[in-house]
């Protein structure tokens, strides 16, 4: 479904889970939301579209799930990552070229709140890396970062409604 100038996802249910990898890249969609229950799905592509939000409601329809590119996308926000942690298997998470990459502590955050990643943006996560993560997660800076995005994630939900 590539590169058919799509705006949303929808109509997934039709393919009846019987795909490993789902290839949604080139396309116009601005929300990673709208997947029926697949369990088989393992890959997502969103490459090149304008996603800027991911549901947090999509991680209970695709339990296994365990690569997702959202390379060259729009997402801004720490805060919305968030949606992230509800994956349980995702191990692989590319999301270069969106303006979330630039943020102090993007790395840190994303190791945080996705613990089960092995490999972010095509790096490798190393332990160091990850111990890090953890104690700046359990400083009071940690904490104040965490309250920032918190307080950043609930002002952008007052703009939305």
């Amino acid at each position: 479904m590539r590169g058919y100038k799509l705006i949303v996802i929808e109509n997934l249910g039709a393919m009846e889970d019987q795909f490993d990898t789902l290839d949604l890249s080139d396309n116009e969609i601005k929300k990673f939301d709208n997947f029926p229950k697949m369990t088989r799905l393992r890959t997502v592509l969103l490459t090149n579209n304008h996603v800027t939000r991911i549901d947090p409601r999509v991680g209970n329809n695709l339990p296994l799930l365990e690569h997702l590119v959202l390379t060259n996308n729009r997402i801004a926000n720490l805060s919305d990552l968030d949606a992230l942690a509800a994956f349980p298997s995702l191990s692989t998470l590319s999301l270069v070229d969106n303006i979330v990459t630039r943020r102090p502590n993007y790395r840190p955050y994303v190791i945080h709140k996705v613990p089960q990643l092995k490999a972010l943006d095509f790096r490798k996560i190393k332990p160091k890396e990850r111990e890090a993560a953890a104690q700046l997660f359990a400083t009071e800076a940690g904490q104040k970062i965490i309250t920032a995005v918190s307080a950043a994630k609930e002002q952008t939900q007052k703009v939305r409604l």
